[in-house]
């Protein structure tokens, strides 16, 4: 048994080590860093801006943490040894996904002109809209006027969600390439998303994939849910499995899998991929998609990324949501995840500043600051 005045001489001697390592490491950090320009890389936070131009002041939080553009404040693979690839792929759903959830409608030209920022960015798959009924989700009604109008850029895929033959045809008519399908995991959601049981919309998607691989399209799919339903409660991975193994074999290039509201963390993440595993689904032609209901998102990110998961779906500013779960939080902000990706050397092929510029070009066409934490922290970019 160890004396009280022998642990004491123990703690007092961590202590000191620990005291000791923090100091040289504060030295390390204070000679390391550079001087630190004027403009946009400053310490002082910027002030608060009201902008009017659409009838009503939208106020500017100021910038809370400095905003070093230059210099990410560290080099976090040198402290956290991740498994990790060496690049990944963002798929953009701002367009649609986000913007379904926005009270506020966007015309046709200003989405055009999203995509176009989006493009500018360096993103190489965007979901542009949906062709679904004007009456479900009225913010995506003009959704033939925008792909028609929509210039086709080399390098970039434009997807657009059906729900049925009929979206899908619609979306053929417009000359779109590349179709999504949504279905969900939990029996719930789908009656209030779909109005039909789990089973039947997944066995209904089956003629409408097929149609559009006669046809040449290239076919994602969705499987919402695949953590919890707010209605049904945690999702069975294995039924998950089930879902993904079936829209797969119906000829899906590629399945997203959606924490839809957001409840999920690292341990579920790679219990659902494990379910997977076990009923011979191609983890390589999985990405997933994360909701930061709980502040959970990038962390559940990097559990799947050790998985071997390197797509991820991202909506710039955070926007998102879903219109027939209220509870859902936005989504995963495409600033946040290009963020941590520079941080730790993970290749996007994003421009995180023309990403910060149009987060903020977006929340004014929106009348809201937008939730994402890296634009709000870099504040708004110079005109």
């Amino acid at each position: 048994m160890v004396g009280v005045d022998g642990l004491q001489d123990a703690v007092d001697l961590v202590l000191a080590v620990f005291a000791a390592g923090l100091e040289a490491a504060r030295d390390v950090h204070e000679q390391s860093l550079p001087s630190i320009a004027s403009g946009r890389d400053r310490l002082e936070a910027s002030v608060p801006e009201e902008r009017g131009e659409l009838g009503r002041s939208i106020e500017r939080s100021a910038a809370h943490v400095v905003a070093f553009r230059s210099l990410h404040p560290c080099d976090d693979t040198r402290a956290v040894p991740l498994l990790r690839p060496e690049r990944i792929t963002i798929v953009e759903v701002a367009p649609r996904d986000g913007l379904q959830a926005e009270d506020r409608v966007l015309s046709t030209d200003a989405k055009l002109e999203l995509l176009e920022r989006l493009a500018d960015a360096g993103h190489t798959a965007i979901e542009a809209t949906s062709f679904v009924s004007p009456k479900a989700v009225p913010q995506l009604a003009d959704a033939e006027d925008l792909m028609k109008r929509l210039k086709p850029r080399a390098g970039v895929r434009y997807t657009a969600l059906v729900p049925n033959e009929t979206g899908l045809d619609r979306a053929m008519s417009c000359g779109v390439r590349e179709i999504a399908v949504f279905a969900s995991a939990s029996e719930s959601y789908s009656r209030k998303n779909l109005n039909r049981s789990r089973d039947e919309a997944l066995a209904g998607y089956g003629p409408v994939i097929k149609k559009a691989k006669d046809a040449g399209l290239r076919v994602r799919g969705y499987l919402s849910m695949v953590i919890a339903d707010p209605w049904d409660g945690p999702t069975d991975p294995n039924v998950v499995s089930a879902a993904a193994k079936q829209l797969m074999d119906f000829g899906c290039d590629e399945l997203s899998l959606g924490d839809t509201i957001g409840v999920g963390t690292p341990g579920e993440v790679t219990a659902v991929l494990a379910a997977l595993r076990r009923g011979d689904v191609a983890i390589a032609k999985v990405a997933f998609h994360f909701h930061d209901t709980y502040g959970q998102a990038l962390a559940n990110v990097l559990a799947a990324m050790a998985e071997g998961i390197t797509t991820f779906d991202a909506s710039v500013g955070g926007i998102g949501g879903s219109p027939f779960a209220k509870m859902a939080g936005g989504n995963l902000a495409t600033e946040d995840l290009v963020w941590m990706c520079r941080g730790i050397k993970i290749e996007t092929g994003v421009d995180l500043d023309k990403l910060v510029a149009t987060s903020h070009w977006l929340g004014d066409q929106l009348g809201h600051e937008l939730p994402s934490h890296v634009s709000r922290a870099l504040g708004e970019p110079p005109r």
